[in-house]
């Protein structure tokens, strides 16, 4: 399966892709914060978002492509103040029926990988629903440690809360 996966920088002509795989997992409303009602982006916003991002060396978008169609794409975004510029954090989003092929390993392998050559990134950190257990284990496994946990944070509906389980990844990177 992972010899049919290709993992790639992203560029503008991803646009449409990253935004249609954006919303079908929004529409999900599993894990993520943003619901789809509240994403309005354009696909020249899109593209737009896709230039700021690869114009900063410190930040990056990765994808994943599975015999061609894109079916899963990771970003890595860093702080622009300057005591948090040697950190940053990375969203992930995989289509449905892609999950648990090991696309997501794949990506993060390529972010850390990318991290670890990059001068200025010294941790990668990220929050995650207390009740996405799959990714959860999946950060674990590649070395993510939990360092906190915002009790009550994400709100779902009325009286049902989960927390946002705070991780970070530091192991490889050198703290210079």
């Amino acid at each position: 399966m992972t010899e049919k996966i290709k993992i790639r920088v992203a560029n503008e002509e991803d646009a449409g892709a990253l935004l249609e795989i954006q919303q079908e997992v929004l529409a999900e409303e599993d894990y993520l914060i943003t619901t789809i009602d509240e994403f309005q982006r354009t696909i020249d916003e899109q593209r737009e978002w896709i230039q700021e991002k690869l114009a900063n060396e410190r930040e990056t978008i990765f994808i994943a492509q599975y015999r061609g169609k894109i079916v899963c794409w990771l970003v890595f975004q860093s702080p622009q103040r300057k005591r948090l510029a040697h950190t940053g954090t990375f969203g992930m989003m995989v289509l449905n029926e892609y999950r648990g092929l090991g696309i997501g390993k794949l990506l993060i392998e390529k972010l850390l990988e990318w991290a670890e050559h990059n001068p200025y990134i010294e941790k990668i950190s990220l929050g995650v629903f207390s009740t996405n257990e799959r990714a959860i284990a999946l950060y674990k496994k590649m070395g993510f440690v939990e360092e906190g946990r915002k009790i009550k944070e994400i709100k779902l509906h009325d009286n049902e809360y989960i927390d946002d389980v705070l991780t970070s990844f530091s192991e490889c990177l050198d703290i210079r």
